[in-house]
């Protein structure tokens, strides 16, 4: 008993937790639900994607959990379990053509993008600093400026 209730109880905060992720999710779906974009939505899919990415190999990261390309497969596992549903609930083209054309695939891979570059932006500018933030939350706030900018310049275009 003793052992399920650590399950329930936080340990230490991470930076990407568990509750905001699932926020998150229920927020593109009501995102959907209100007609936004499919471009902007996947805009915060690819991010969201790639904050569990970072999340998990942290996690095996503090647990000691080591295996052979680890990253690569928990990358395309993750991009996996996101296209697969979407392909098969016709929220994707079911035509190879939506590498292209697709609005929610081409967020996704642009959204996955931002947020990496921006997570490199936020390291360099630590650097820049004795790898130290410049103001408080920067970690939070850099990469959701620019989900945020690119969402608006995004919606802007499609207008």
């Amino acid at each position: 008993m003793k052992k399920l209730l650590i399950l329930f109880l936080p340990s230490f905060a991470f930076a990407v937790c568990p509750v905001c992720i699932v926020g998150i999710g229920a927020g593109l779906g009501l995102s959907r639900y209100l007609g936004i974009d499919d471009s902007i939505i996947g805009l915060w899919l690819g991010a969201l994607v790639l904050s569990l990415y970072f999340w998990t190999i942290d996690w095996l990261d503090k647990k000691n959990i080591h295996f052979h390309y680890r990253k690569i497969l928990i990358l395309l596992t993750y991009y996996f379990f996101l296209f697969l549903p979407l392909y098969y609930t016709n929220i994707l083209s079911q035509k190879l053509e939506f590498l292209i054309k697709d609005k929610l695939f081409i967020g996704i891979i642009l959204g996955s993008s931002i947020f990496y570059l921006s997570i490199l932006f936020d390291k360099f500018l630590r650097t820049k600093n004795n790898n130290k933030a410049f103001f408080p939350f920067q970690r939070v706030v850099i990469p959701l400026s620019c989900l945020i900018i690119s969402s608006l310049v995004v919606y802007l275009i499609i207008k």
